[in-house]
């Protein structure tokens, strides 16, 4: 890994990188567990749900764009330090809110530190570490996601219905800050560090770069996969817990077989390690996406429980694969230049989804449609993100990345 004292160990690298990830997802988990207690508590309507998802994605949107970009101005490390002390003091402060409208405002805050932390964490890791094994060890980043899910269905289950969700709030955010402190003694990337030697183009030319005619096709294919993606997902998951409410499981029941489903993630993210190194990146995003899709038809339709948590946990399992593989893939189509502006704007384009993906469920379901025909809708995005990387998509297995 060449100078000691200016680079890191790949496991340690991974390990603080990844624990952002973590609570990232922590967030993100426990959220959708928080608004079933929240729609009591507020008796809130299944629209103003929709909007609490859709705001968070909001903040994501512009956090990936406005931090991608910063990423390639003020270093990949400086963004990752800034975006988690958004997410954490916003994580902490919402724990105290008495109202929907300043719990919205802290929402959108939150999500912009999210919204920034991933593209700018899956860059650092790639730009840090060897062609041969760069995929496997940014999926295996992703595989914190996972971790932080978990968490957050165990805190769900066992405190919200016993000691409420502020306190649920409050464990998210503690542990942030100790991440914050771990990131200090991180290297930034050495890709971006020899980078700065040269003449630095403006913010405004990066962005140019990106619809330049050299990165035309990438970007296109990685807009509509991002959206495609980040739609069905946050579609799917943020109303999981509330899906299984409305198919007519109690909260208590329902939480313990979104906790189920969540387990299939972790062996989801390992095989996607596996293969993407083995067979390629486009191999895992098509074979993961259109598992996505059947799942998701099935999960829609299903009447019996049986059949309802098998093609749930095939959801959680093929969905969270073809994430790790996206966020393998995305940093590896532009050069160093331009990588966190790049892949910034195709996160923001994704988070887009991400905000109607639960506006359109909350309204579906206020008029009183069927949620197969909900979950139809997602099974077809998905299909079109696969079409669109398998015939459009570049191949970057083993490559070295462009400076």
């Amino acid at each position: 890994m060449g100078n000691k004292n200016k680079t890191v160990s790949e496991r340690k690298l991974l390990s603080i990188a990844g624990m952002g990830w973590m609570f990232d997802a922590m967030d993100v988990g426990m959220l959708s567990f928080i608004v079933v207690a929240l729609q009591t508590e507020w008796n809130l309507s299944s629209e103003e749900i929709g909007w609490i998802g859709s705001i968070n994605s909001i903040g994501m949107a512009v956090g990936a764009f406005l931090f991608g970009i910063l990423a390639d101005r003020i270093g990949r490390k400086s963004v990752f330090m800034i975006t988690l002390l958004l997410f954490s003091i916003g994580s902490g402060i919402s724990a105290m809110v008495t109202s929907l409208g300043v719990f919205l405002l802290l929402r959108f805050l939150i999500g912009m530190g999210l919204g920034g932390e991933l593209p700018v964490a899956s860059t650092l890791v790639s730009e840090s570490v060897a062609a041969e094994k760069r995929g496997r060890v940014v999926v295996l980043l992703e595989s914190f996601w996972a971790g932080g899910w978990l968490i957050a269905a165990l805190i769900s289950y066992y405190i919200i219905p016993q000691f409420g969700w502020r306190i649920a709030l409050i464990l998210s955010a503690l542990p942030a800050l100790y991440a914050l402190y771990l990131r200090l003694s991180l290297p930034d990337s050495p890709k971006y560090v020899s980078q700065q030697k040269q003449k630095r183009p403006t913010i405004w030319q990066n962005i140019k770069s990106v619809w330049a005619k050299d990165h035309l096709r990438q970007t296109i294919t990685l807009w509509i996969l991002w959206f495609c993606v980040v739609f069905s997902y946050y579609g799917m998951f943020l109303w999981l817990p509330s899906v299984m409410i409305l198919k007519g499981f109690s909260m208590i029941k329902s939480f313990q077989y979104v906790l189920i489903m969540t387990l299939a993630q972790l062996p989801g993210y390992f095989t996607a390690a596996w293969f993407i190194e083995k067979m390629g990146r486009k191999f895992v995003l098509v074979t993961y996406l259109i598992g996505t899709a059947v799942s998701a038809y099935f999960f829609g339709s299903a009447e019996e429980l049986s059949l309802l948590i098998a093609s749930g946990i095939f959801l959680s399992f093929f969905n969270l694969g073809a994430w790790g593989a996206l966020y393998a893939y995305t940093p590896e189509q532009y050069p160093t230049s331009i990588r966190g502006t790049g892949a910034g704007m195709a996160a923001a384009v994704g988070r887009v989804g991400g905000v109607l993906g639960p506006l359109l469920v909350g309204y579906m379901v206020a008029q009183k449609s069927s949620i197969t025909t909900i979950f139809t809708i997602f099974t077809i995005s998905v299909l079109i993100g696969a079409i669109v990387v398998g015939i459009f998509g570049k191949e970057t297995k083993n490559t070295e990345l462009a400076e």
